[in-house]
């Protein structure tokens, strides 16, 4: 999910267009991949990239886990070929411009997706398998207009771990205020095949105890609201922060893993545009 603008106001809103609801996971993922850094204006022959550094807090809805906290460095990078952000990867397709302020565009990506757990991470993941979060690869198309931003992005796991895959389907608009700042809410909404729930709130024959039944997951869709409010100075310099509430569909809540309804994120990070 992306916004792009002119000037001033254009390097704020490329330095925080994004995915993917989400971020994260991040949402669409992560907020690291909504984070795309850029100085120059949006032509072919352009490149940019930034450098910052991001604390992020999660809770997830395991029974008992513990917060989060990470602080994770950021690194962009965007030509007319492709585009780094965080732990996304994009390698363009052609687009196609209806107008200055109308645009469609495709692109293959691969991500590192940043879920799943330890066994030492709660007391009811005990005697569990570790969950790895995996390497993942698919097509992702965003639709820019005056309106809004609309994003759609199919990805599969291909490092062999949930072997599960995920369709993301995001709406987002940017407001700018005085130039520096801007707001960007957002609404993400996440499908989950029967692989990739089974694998992260399934419990597995050889994993049941007493405090933890036997439960196959089934196919699930997430929502997440979110917004994301940033601040650009001297041309250079961008900080923001970036909330987010998802809430966890029935064959998610249904898990003997899980005792709450939610999950939520809070991001807050700086970047150095070169």
């Amino acid at each position: 999910m992306r916004s792009l603008f002119s000037t001033e106001c254009h390097f704020g809103a490329v330095a925080i267009r994004g995915v993917v609801a989400s971020i994260i996971v991040f949402g669409l993922a992560s907020p690291l991949s909504a984070v795309a850094a850029g100085l120059e204006e949006d032509d072919s022959s352009s490149s940019s990239w930034g450098l910052g550094v991001a604390a992020i807090s999660s809770q997830k809805a395991y029974i008992d886990i513990d917060r989060d906290h990470n602080v994770l460095p950021i690194l962009t990078y965007e030509n007319s070929y492709f585009r780094l952000s965080g732990p996304e990867l994009a390698f363009k397709l052609p687009s196609y411009a209806f107008s200055d302020s109308n645009r469609l565009n495709f692109s293959i990506i691969g991500k590192y997706e940043f879920t799943g757990y330890e066994q030492d991470d709660a007391k009811i993941l005990n005697g569990m398998e570790d969950r790895d979060g995996g390497v993942w690869a698919g097509l992702k198309a965003e639709w820019q207009n005056s309106f809004a931003d609309i994003s759609a992005e199919y990805i599969t796991e291909v490092s062999g771990d949930s072997e599960g895959s995920m369709f993301n389907f995001g709406i987002e608009r940017t407001w700018h205020f005085k130039e520096q700042f801007m707001f960007t809410p957002r609404v993400v909404v996440s499908w989950f095949d029967d692989k990739y729930v089974d694998y992260y709130y399934g419990v597995r024959e050889n994993e049941v105890n007493t405090s933890r039944a036997y439960y196959q997951g089934e196919a699930a869709v997430n929502f997440e609201i979110g917004a994301r409010g940033g601040y650009m100075f001297k041309q250079k310099h961008f900080m923001f922060l970036d909330v987010s509430v998802t809430s966890l569909a029935s064959e998610i809540k249904d898990s003997p893993l899980v005792d709450s309804s939610t999950e939520n994120r809070v991001f807050l990070g700086y970047i150095y545009n070169f």
